[in-house]
């Protein structure tokens, strides 16, 4: 059976979850991988069963057998890397943000649509089999008109002072953290299932912890320190712990969110609602198997992700009975599948509607974090500007 071929850059915690995620496919191979080394490279190769290590990225962009690159490395590579995975004329998946800024983002994708690669970002909440019913219930008008979203993204990974990440530096992270790295998921996840664009933000950014412990040896990601004795150096914090951000949608319908990487006992705390003119909806990503709807005139309900009780256009995001839980890994299994089934049937991102994030909501999320920072900065509104083409 033919298979697309495919390679890795990045070693550390997400590239592995993409590895996973596209192996459960079946006609997808991942046959290489990159990272910031050959040794790293080989070591996790051996590691994951995948036959090639590069040196690098750009000697993996030479090897003719691979189609499709996916960016799984820090921030401030996404851009150089996304644009050189184009050039080489390799279709993409990209972690987000898709660049720094908006600037380089709207580059991205000019060039993205320029050489007719099938560019793909990992929003992989949109695509949680419950969100892609509600999704379509909102579509078919099943909750009346969309008045307000409400909601947030909570994380307390980063709630000690001796918490610290790559991630805190402007140079390697972005001059925006939470907004960036969680903001950008609960945004373009509201979007999606509402089917609405966010126009206009009023934000609040803070630095709860202005200085940090930064531990002298090396941390991983989520990992945690244990009773290690570690010893640290104090390093000054520029980027948000913490934002609230007020939003205005495309049609005049208003919404607020909060973000928090240091709020205790909340691990991966997407949650939004949706008030609508017949009903109302809300959604947790820590219990991604649950949708509550509110009514008015009769007692609310919990709809269970259950494919016969989806609308026909969702039924295919989910792959296992009622009661079999399909979490996290399943999603971005769905964004995946998504991804690689629109590249197997020979289809064309300028004829054809994805059912996976592309470098267009990747642009457009850019905007909205552009946005959100310059709001905080000056305090007044201010209006998302989808930045108009460069010549590439």
């Amino acid at each position: 059976m033919f298979k697309i071929k495919v390679g890795v850059i990045g070693t550390g915690f997400i590239g592995p979850t993409h590895i996973e995620a596209i192996r459960r496919l079946g006609f997808v191979e991942v046959v290489g991988i990159a990272g910031s080394s050959l040794e790293k490279a080989e070591e996790k190769a051996n590691e994951l069963g995948i036959p090639k290590a590069f040196k690098d990225y750009k000697e993996m962009l030479l090897d003719e057998e691979i189609q499709v690159v996916h960016n799984c490395t820090p921030n401030h590579l996404h851009f150089e890397i996304n644009k050189e995975i184009i050039l080489a004329g390799k279709h993409v998946v990209s972690e987000k943000p898709l660049a720094m800024n908006s600037q380089e983002s709207r580059e991205l994708l000019d060039l993205a649509k320029k050489h007719g690669v099938v560019h793909g970002v990992n929003f992989n909440y949109r695509q949680f089999p419950s969100l892609q019913n509600l999704h379509s219930k909102i579509a078919n008008g099943d909750f009346g008109k969309v008045n307000i979203v409400h909601g947030g993204y909570l994380q307390d990974w980063l709630l000690y002072e001796t918490d610290y990440n790559w991630r805190m530096k402007p140079e390697l992270g972005g001059k925006t953290r939470a907004i960036a790295d969680i903001g950008s998921h609960w945004c373009d996840t509201v979007q999606f299932v509402t089917g609405k664009k966010i126009v206009e933000v009023f934000a609040d950014l803070a630095t709860v912890l202005p200085i940090r412990k930064k531990s002298k040896s090396s941390i991983n990601t989520f990992s945690s320190q244990g009773e290690v004795e570690v010893e640290y150096e104090d390093v000054q914090i520029e980027t948000e712990d913490y934002a609230s951000v007020l939003v205005r949608f495309e049609d005049g319908s208003r919404g607020v969110f909060t973000v928090s990487q240091v709020s205790a006992g909340r691990k991966n705390y997407l949650h939004f609602e949706i008030a609508g003119s017949k009903a109302a909806a809300a959604w947790n990503q820590e219990e991604p198997e649950k949708l509550w709807i509110g009514h008015r005139d009769k007692p609310n309900e919990i709809l269970l992700a259950d494919a016969a009780l989806f609308v026909p256009e969702a039924r295919g995001s989910i792959h296992h009975p009622s009661g079999h839980n399909e979490g996290w890994p399943d999603a971005l299994k769905n964004m995946m599948s998504n991804y690689y089934s629109f590249i197997r049937d020979g289809k064309n991102l300028e004829k054809d509607k994805p059912n996976f994030a592309t470098f267009e909501d990747g642009h457009f999320s850019m905007c909205i974090t552009d946005a959100i920072l310059q709001s905080s900065n000056e305090s007044k509104w201010i209006k998302v500007q989808a930045k108009q083409g460069v010549s590439v």
